[in-house]
């Protein structure tokens, strides 16, 4: 199959949007085919608000994110490859998704891996989707601090 990253990233940039909450990616800067303003890099990651009123013309397709972004006043044309995503989550509670990095290759299983659903809680409030989905809660990150993985298995 193949991955369900790009779907995931896609789904959870627009829920965070809808919630009107501010969007943030992580992006494992060291990536090789990352185009970002390396000026910005803090320790291996670099961080965007991805808000429709702080970046343009983004697209989330199944191998990239793209969109244009001001850094001191400079317009950067930022590419992102798929693998090299780390998470999107909202900046005001730290609901979203966060997933592993991954090796560049063509493995079969690519993406197959469980990632981290925070933000299950707040969809399973009042239901079962997180019996249905056989997912664990997870409550959300705390408000200070870098995101961080958890695997859920």
């Amino acid at each position: 199959m193949i991955s369900n990253r790009p779907y995931l990233l896609r789904a959870f940039h627009q829920w965070i949007v809808d919630s009107n909450c501010n969007p943030i990616l992580v992006v494992d800067a060291n990536h090789p085919r990352c185009k970002i303003p390396k000026d910005f890099v803090d320790g291996n990651e670099i961080v965007f608000n991805v808000s429709p009123t702080a970046i343009r013309d983004m697209k989330i397709t199944n191998d990239a994110v793209e969109f244009k972004a001001s850094f001191s006043g400079v317009i950067h044309i930022i590419y992102a490859p798929i693998k090299a995503v780390l998470a999107v989550y909202a900046e005001e509670n730290g609901e979203g998704i966060f997933f592993d990095a991954e090796e560049d290759g063509d493995d079969a299983g690519e993406g197959s891996h469980a990632a981290s659903l925070r933000g299950v809680d707040t969809l399973a409030a009042d239901s079962t989707f997180a019996q249905d989905m056989d997912v664990d809660v997870i409550k959300p990150m705390p408000q200070k601090g870098k995101p961080f993985l958890t695997l859920v298995e």
